[in-house]
């Protein structure tokens, strides 16, 4: 048995997976444009466009980085993205991952309208203003990310009582995930918290506002069966992040996917991050560098996100986190910033996206 069509507004995935949108550059272009030519929804991370092909599309730069959030996501790069990972899967639907904490929320998500995303997916933050930037583009979905019944709530709510919308798809992002986490350190670890037990309380509340509203779990999903069971607990579909890493196409450098091939599990951990929440990630020679004061110089270049405040939450850390996140998209092992989910240690080596989404489907797994 195979696994069931996921319809969402005006397009219908063959296979009910999302490939989670990885930034800086982890699932640009080669990643997304495959997954979605497989059938699944690929996701194109918005940032960090500024870097995409060596700079070309940004307008200024200082110590040969982007410099400013105008050219740390650049709109020209994301058009860029798109186009190459149409060259892989024609018309198929690909989604634009936007972080509501962007200090250029406004201006990507009208780009990504603009160059014919046909899903716009976001967090980091309840985005509670973003049907306002898309009403001149009825058809593209809006998925906001959640990570409690609590936080739909208030979403749907705005978005009805402002916009008169409700959300096209809903992903529930439990505490498993790679990247930030909508937890506290202490609810990461709470069963309370677990994707489990939020998946039929999201599907209660999700309920509450209409009848065939999808709900996305993602956080911790590695095979068939973890989707089958997601679909039990109330989810249409499930997003993966960190399996995709392990393919030939993920745009990221070899020398990062090695770090993932190489993990082991106690080197997974939950790190503090320039935003204020914990992020998971894999403990390398950054945190190192951090504890014994020898991490590279912050100096925000890029202005990125806006809890950071400029700056200031990273000098609270230890860490720039766009530059190193930049380093390890590029591949540098000594200074880079390597997130992946709980799951990650279990990567053993690299196969295609092709070949990745046919054991989800057919259940051939390790």
């Amino acid at each position: 048995m195979g696994l069931p069509e996921l319809k969402i507004r005006n397009f219908t995935l063959k296979v009910p997976v999302f490939q989670g949108g990885m930034g800086l550059g982890i699932s640009w272009d080669k990643l997304a444009g495959n997954v979605s030519l497989n059938g699944a929804l690929g996701i194109i991370s918005s940032v960090g466009t500024g870097f995409y092909e060596n700079r070309a599309h940004i307008n200024k730069e200082l110590n040969g980085k982007p410099y400013g959030s105008e050219n740390f996501y650049s709109t020209k790069g994301l058009d860029a993205v798109i186009k190459n990972a149409r060259k892989i899967c024609k018309d198929a639907p690909l989604g634009c991952n936007i972080m509501h904490a962007s200090n250029e929320y406004e201006r990507i998500v009208k780009d990504a309208c603009n160059v014919g995303f046909n899903a716009i997916i976001s967090g980091a933050g309840l985005p509670t203003n973003l049907p306002e930037f898309t009403k001149d583009f009825p058809d593209v979905a809006l998925i906001p990310i959640v990570s409690s019944a609590k936080a739909l709530k208030i979403i749907c709510k705005r978005w009805t009582q402002r916009y008169d919308r409700l959300p096209d798809a809903v992903v529930l992002e439990g505490p498993l995930s790679g990247g930030h986490q909508g937890f506290t350190y202490e609810q990461c670890i709470d069963p309370n918290y677990q994707l489990e037990k939020l998946i039929p309380e999201v599907r209660a509340e999700l309920n509450e506002w209409g009848d065939n509203i999808p709900l996305i779990a993602a956080g911790g999903i590695w095979n068939k069966n973890d989707i089958l069971n997601a679909i039990s607990l109330g989810a249409n579909g499930v997003q993966m992040g960190t399996r995709f890493i392990g393919t030939y196409e993920c745009d990221a450098a070899l020398e990062f996917k090695q770090v993932l091939l190489d993990a082991k599990k106690e080197d997974i951990e939950l790190l503090k991050s320039p935003v204020g929440y914990p992020a998971r990630g894999i403990r390398t020679n950054l945190q190192k560098m951090i504890e014994e004061g020898t991490a590279p110089k912050i100096s925000c270049i890029a202005n990125c996100v806006a809890p950071c405040e400029r700056g200031r939450g990273a000098k609270k850390v230890g860490y720039c986190i766009a530059e190193r996140l930049y380093d390890a998209y590029s591949g540098k092992k000594e200074s880079g910033l390597f997130f992946t989910g709980a799951n990650g240690y279990r990567l053993n080596k690299l196969i295609s996206v092709k070949e990745l989404i046919e054991k989800l489907v057919n259940g051939e797994d390790e």
